[in-house]
């Protein structure tokens, strides 16, 4: 049996563990996990098995399938680039799936031997006497009640001539004229009278196997005459189960030649029975080893082997396990599974996760970094107002995670399983977000569509509509949306007939909508129908504390979008991010690690100070330096105020850099040529370091 070890020891882990100590088609020898804690090590231990935290440190010459249960790309990467050749790599799905293969054909494996045994059992409980001859004319069949009724051993008949044991036998005739003959008498040499159906035997191609003679006495075939079983449907019926089997499926004797393959062995591999059927076990295989070999010299079962078969090198997961008959090895039988299923199966499923997540909320409260109360006490009124169905308002500056909070409230709701629409009110011009919002009549402009459109309301019947920057709407939109938030109704453009909707808002702003209202901006009406449910989402400089957890969760992604190996930002880094103010918030945040992994040498795996030069000063200093900067003299015009700033940006990124040339255009984010011609224009090359 396969020695394995299990990479990852969490749910995932542990139920694939538990799968194959009860099935017991591999033997587990080693569990491993980063977390102590893991339930599967814990599993593992109680049973004995080697546990770790280490793959590496666990991995021994016996160890011949590593199953990656983490469902981590780097793990699996690594164990790629680090495992010895010759030891078989699973993910943990694959090996999952695979498991439940094996039992299912082992369970039609188990089902086709009960039949083959109902069979014989109901050839030799019938009261029809049996006898089949082959072309040769020997008897190859020859059950009880033929024995019975012809005073022959079974034993002695099997292999003789059948004019030997039944001298008025007339099968050889119906060998010879392939014709049925039903019901004829016959009289034996013991003097029994019987009825005799006999059946020539000739395969779907038309080529003669044989033929069958079932008979009786007269007397008992008047009482179970209703009873007498087509021999040849039950064949069919067999041979039609084995056939109609999705999977591929060979089967090789004792020396390892083929004596069995299905279509669908034929489907996969290509190949016919001519080219199998009599040949070597490996005639099938392109690249790889012979499964059936190892199975017929090991007489142990192998689960999960990779390989190559056919002609066109198909992709293949092979379980061979032997066939044993009263203790003697007659062969063994192997299930084949097509590769490419699976990762096609893989390929839509992701591609269909990719469209539900276009029509669902992407994030829940368990997205929102945090432990600040500040940011406690949002999470948990966002909470509560899920559960209710007033509107919500979202107020909080720029960037600190208002569309987060939006996407988590609709996951929160009993509207969960509804669409959630999106909108961005600053981003479409007044012209289109009317018909956008409400949607339009056929006719109503030019342009518009045959039969209409129906608009972000409809759309989001019985879900949620997120209006983000609601405070840009213009007094006529304001007087559209107060109505819908009254009436629960709207009307498309060009239309005159009210629609219900059932719309739950959340609406969100970066503005001071009091402010607004008090200048005319904004409507008092509109304002105190969004306002019944405000939340307020604190700014990233209030909750400082928070940010080494938000850096954390940030690298995370940028390694997936940048498809970098970042592990973290170290303590110099650190303290530079928690001395800036964040006026961008948490998106400005975002911007800077991105910026700084962009620039990173590929072998760094930490995000330094030096990767952040623009955050090098304090806020205090870099306002005052700023504030210096920009001042207007009323002596010099825009461009020679541009010049000025621009010759001390690029002079403080060489000092900070050490005059590296090369690193301060990556940090400026311009060409090494631009880099060169503004220190030739700012006379800044003399300064440099020779």
């Amino acid at each position: 049996m396969q020695q394995v070890m299990i990479v990852g020891a969490g749910k995932g882990g542990t139920a694939l563990l538990k799968r194959i100590v009860e099935t017991n088609i591999m033997h587990v020898i080693a569990v491993v996990d980063i977390n102590e804690r893991a339930p599967g090590l814990e599993y593992a231990k109680k049973l004995g098995i080697n546990i770790g935290s280490n793959w590496k440190t666990m991995m021994n010459e016996k160890i011949s399938i590593i199953i990656e249960a983490t469902g981590n790309e780097e793990v699996m990467q690594e164990l790629h680039r680090d495992v010895a050749q010759g030891v078989v790599i699973i993910p943990g799905s694959v090996a999952y799936i695979i498991s439940e293969l094996v039992d299912e054909k082992e369970v039609l494996i188990a089902r086709l031997k009960e039949e083959a045994y109902k069979q014989q059992t109901i050839l030799n409980s019938t009261n029809d006497g049996m006898i089949v001859i082959d072309t040769n004319e020997k008897i190859i069949l020859f059950n009880k009640t033929a024995e019975k009724i012809t005073g022959f051993s079974r034993k002695a008949a099997l292999g003789m001539n059948i004019n030997d044991v039944v001298p008025s036998s007339m099968l050889s005739r119906t060998l010879k004229t392939r014709e049925l003959e039903t019901n004829q008498e016959q009289v034996l040499e013991n003097g029994l009278k019987i009825i005799t159906t006999r059946i020539p035997m000739i395969d779907e191609s038309g080529n003669l196997l044989g033929a069958l003679s079932l008979f009786k006495d007269i007397t008992e075939v008047v009482n179970l005459a209703e009873e007498v079983t087509n021999l040849k449907e039950i064949q069919v019926m067999l041979e039609a189960i084995i056939q109609s089997s999705e999977e591929a499926i060979s089967v090789v004797d004792e020396e390892g030649h083929g004596i069995l393959i299905n279509r669908a062995y034929t489907k996969m591999t290509g190949l016919t029975e001519e080219q199998v059927i009599g040949k070597p076990a490996t005639a099938d295989i392109s690249e790889g080893e012979s499964m059936h070999m190892q199975v017929l010299k090991t007489r142990r079962a192998v689960r999960g082997a990779r390989m190559k078969v056919g002609p066109s090198k198909k992709d293949v997961i092979v379980n061979v396990a032997p066939v044993i008959v009263n203790g003697k090895l007659k062969g063994s039988v192997g299930v084949i599974h097509d590769m490419s299923e699976i990762q096609t199966l893989t390929t839509e499923l992701n591609r269909a996760r990719q469209i539900i997540r276009t029509l669902e909320a992407k994030y829940t409260f368990e997205d929102i970094i945090g432990i600040s109360e500040e940011i406690k006490m949002s999470i948990e009124q966002a909470k509560l107002g899920a559960k209710t169905p007033a509107t919500v308002l979202l107020r909080g500056e720029s960037g600190t995670g208002k569309e987060l909070f939006a996407h988590a409230i609709h996951n929160a709701s009993d509207r969960k399983y509804n669409k959630f629409i999106r909108v961005n009110c600053a981003a479409i011009s007044e012209n289109l977000l009317e018909s956008e919002l409400f949607g339009y009549e056929e006719g109503a402009f030019s342009g518009a569509k045959r039969g209409g459109k129906r608009g972000f309301f409809e759309e989001a019947n019985n879900g949620s509509i997120f209006l983000d920057e609601i405070g840009e709407l213009s007094a006529n939109m304001q007087a559209k949306l107060l109505r819908v938030l009254q009436e629960n109704e709207i009307v498309r453009v060009g239309g005159t007939k009210p629609i219900a909707v059932n719309v739950r808002v959340i609406a969100a702003t970066n503005v001071n909508i009091e402010k607004a209202m008090s200048e005319g901006d904004f409507r008092e009406d509109l304002y105190y129908r969004l306002n019944r449910y405000p939340i307020s989402i604190p700014p990233l400089r209030d909750r400082k504390g928070d940010i080494p957890a938000l850096c954390e969760r940030l690298v995370g992604k940028l390694n997936q979008d940048y498809g970098r190996n970042i592990e973290c930002v170290n303590a110099k880094a650190l303290k530079l991010l928690l001395q800036y103010d964040w006026p961008g918030n948490v998106r400005e945040l975002e911007n800077i690690l991105g910026r700084a992994i962009i620039f990173m040498e590929h072998h760094e795996i930490e995000i330094d100070g030096k990767h952040i030069p623009m955050l090098q000063l304090s806020s205090k200093e870099r306002k005052a330096q700023e504030t210096g900067r920009f001042v207007h003299n009323n002596e010099e015009t825009l461009s020679e105020v541009v010049e000025r700033v621009e010759a001390e940006v690029v002079k403080n990124s060489l000092e900070l850099h050490e005059y590296n040339r090369t690193k301060t255009a990556k940090a400026l984010g311009i060409s090494l040529r631009s880099l060169y011609y503004k220190m030739e224009k700012y006379n800044l090359a003399n300064n440099s370091m020779q």
